[in-house]
């Protein structure tokens, strides 16, 4: 028996397609010649990946964000716009369906023939029973996906993954109100009362989940913000090796008030999830062709006038617990940021699947 000897620990993680060729030389008893690159342009392929893992993590990155990803979501949006023929639809429903574990029984319409392109399945409705509403919870999950993140928000930061954060200035822009106190934090812009304490919730929707979500609580809604950006993936791998992806990304994000103060949801897009939709706002348009970076358009719900010398804020788009809220193309994130009481407590555990409808705490 040929004794295979061990090979570095540095070549095992960081080349391991250099570690299968020299135990293949080894059992060969010679040194293995791979076919000329322009015979092997797999080969060649895998060469590159090879040294690109050499490189620095900083280098990787900016490789990656300098990728197009904006031109391929709108070119993957109008793929999704395509009518399928119909012998065509269970077999490219049913290889979607298999390979991102989607269950069916829950779609209000089962049979795959009824969508006629990939994005009226990947919008799908839901039977009306199948996503319960939390009575006892003042809170509940917006979208079916895997809590990321949850907790206060410290030092005016928050985590997108474990011991990842994003600035939550840059998340949410600057704000209108001014602080009266010259050391006062932007966290404390964001609260109504010293008994308060602003909490964060992450929620990420995979490809496989149910693609609309729901307002989570009782609230109003008194500006829309919209910022264009990149639209890199926004899942957890990724999100651990880019600072402040959610910053980064395409996102628009609603800001009210709820019973205990200040409310926001920001819907975070990503790659082939360009098109964000907002049920109550037709005006709203996402992924557009040109930008500026770092820009936003803020839209307001709130009709302002003067009343005996005061100034009066009326309106806002009132929103139900539970009540249809938008739609992403594909998976994405949510991201919960508000106020509430001090005492106030998460009944969630990191990574843990969660759907419409089910509490994330209480006071």
């Amino acid at each position: 028996m040929v004794r295979i000897p061990p090979l570095p620990l540095w070549t095992k993680i960081q080349a391991p397609r250099f570690a299968l060729r020299h135990r293949l030389s080894v059992l060969s008893g010679g040194v293995s010649r791979p076919a000329p690159w322009r015979r092997r342009p797999i080969s060649f392929l895998y060469y590159v990946l090879s040294v690109n893992a050499l490189r620095p993590l900083a280098n990787r990155v900016a490789l990656y964000r300098s990728f197009p990803t904006r031109l391929l979501s709108r070119a993957w949006g109008r793929l999704n716009g395509v009518e399928l023929p119909t012998w065509l639809r269970k077999p490219i429903y049913s290889l979607y369906i298999w390979t991102f574990g989607v269950n069916m029984q829950e779609a209000a319409v089962e049979d795959l023939h009824h969508y006629r392109n990939l994005g009226e399945f990947f919008r799908r409705r839901l039977k009306p029973a199948v996503r319960p509403l939390c009575a006892s919870s003042c809170l509940v999950s917006p979208a079916d996906g895997r809590i990321l993140h949850f907790g206060r928000v410290k030092n005016s930061e928050v985590e997108q993954v474990k011991g990842v954060t994003y600035s939550l200035e840059n998340f949410l822009g600057p704000q209108k109100k001014q602080a009266h106190d010259p050391s006062s934090s932007f966290r404390d812009l964001l609260l109504s009362s010293p008994d308060s304490d602003l909490f964060h919730v992450v929620v990420y929707l995979a490809p496989g989940d149910y693609h609309c979500f729901h307002s989570p609580t009782d609230w109003r809604v008194e500006l829309r913000r919209h910022f264009p950006g990149s639209l890199m993936s926004v899942n957890p791998g990724v999100a651990r090796w880019v600072k402040e992806l959610f910053c980064l990304n395409e996102r628009v994000a609603l800001t009210g008030q709820w019973q205990h103060g200040f409310f926001s949801l920001t819907a975070v897009g990503a790659t082939n999830v360009g098109s964000i939709r907002v049920y109550f706002d037709q005006e709203l348009q996402t992924n557009t062709p040109r930008y500026s970076k770092g820009s936003f358009h803020d839209h307001s719900y709130v009709s302002v006038h003067q009343v005996a010398l005061q100034t009066l804020a009326e309106g806002g788009v009132a929103l139900q617990k539970g009540e249809a809220l938008g739609e992403f193309n594909l998976g994405s994130t949510i991201v919960l940021l508000f106020e509430a009481p001090k005492d106030f407590s998460f009944s969630l555990q990191p990574g843990q699947r969660i759907r419409v409808g089910q509490g994330l705490g209480s006071l």
